[in-house]
């Protein structure tokens, strides 16, 4: 039973810690226009689309109403390979994803994590090259999402 709650605990403790990297910015647009921005930014960019993912809609379909809530897969093989050299396991958080969503208040909200966050699960510096340049990249590309 020790085990059990100490084990509960350490969860607790790292997805806490986890939602704490969490960089969240408000965008003016809806959350379908700041994801089809976010979209036409990361396209411009060169990177690649992995996937679109709306929340709200899969809910609909087993008669759950959720606000609307989208996430964006993404990635740059320049920038992700060198990390999943260091460890194959990155590839559990990579590609990358943003979520905007529409919170209790009626606010888009454009969210995703720290980058330095990912290095640190993955014992890779966040110093490394990729990290340095994903952080530029994440920043970039959400404020193009939410600009006028």
């Amino acid at each position: 039973m020790k085990t059990f709650f100490a084990t509960a605990a350490a969860i607790l403790m790292t997805n806490a810690a986890y939602a704490a990297d969490l960089i969240e910015k408000k965008s003016p647009h809806s959350v379908q226009a700041t994801m089809d921005k976010l979209a036409v930014a990361v396209e411009g960019a060169g990177a690649h689309i992995a996937a679109r993912v709306d929340h709200a809609q899969a809910a609909g379909t087993v008669g759950i109403d959720l606000a609307p809530n989208q996430v964006l897969i993404f990635g740059n093989p320049n920038i992700g390979s060198p990390i999943f050299a260091e460890n194959p396991a990155a590839g559990l958080d990579l590609p990358i994803r943003v979520v905007v969503f529409e919170n209790g208040a009626g606010e888009t909200v454009v969210a995703y994590h720290d980058p330095a966050s990912l290095a640190k699960s993955f014992g890779v510096s966040p110093d490394m090259k990729s990290f340095q340049m994903m952080t530029g990249a994440l920043n970039k590309l959400t404020n193009a999402a939410i600009s006028e």
